[in-house]
């Protein structure tokens, strides 16, 4: 048996808005469902949002997102995920980063590392940290 694990992002009503940026940076198909979509819509101002989406991709990105609906506690939080891109090719990894970085708060340049040819940190417009790396 086997199994995968998969981010899953959450968000305020920026869930299509981040997936697609995400998609513009990585690639891959978005599938996304709305609320209307699925006849679910608590509150009509909400029927627009994601109840379910995911990017997938062939370079291996796997990203799914929805919109907490405004009944729910929602706290993004500060640190609680990080997303890891690990890749060996230093050139794809570097094009992932200047793309992340539009918006983006740099917690640690794209630089060599003690255990990589290449480690950086940056959390993007949308709140959530990702760790880029080549793998040594």
């Amino acid at each position: 048996m086997s199994v995968t694990t998969t981010t899953h992002l959450n968000y305020r009503g920026q869930a299509r808005d981040a997936l697609a940026f995400y998609q513009s940076v990585f690639g891959g198909e978005l599938v996304a469902i709305s609320y209307q979509d699925a006849g679910a819509v608590g509150d009509p101002s909400e029927a627009g949002q994601l109840m379910w989406s995911q990017l997938r991709g062939d370079n291996g990105i796997n990203l799914m997102a929805y919109d907490v609906p405004a009944r729910l506690p929602y706290d993004q939080g500060a640190n609680a995920v990080f997303v890891s891109v690990r890749g060996a090719d230093a050139e794809e990894i570097t094009a992932y980063w200047k793309s992340l970085a539009d918006g983006a708060t740099v917690v640690q340049d794209l630089a060599p590392a003690g255990w990589s040819p290449l480690y950086g940190m940056l959390t993007d417009r949308f709140g959530v940290t990702w760790v880029l790396d080549v793998v040594a």
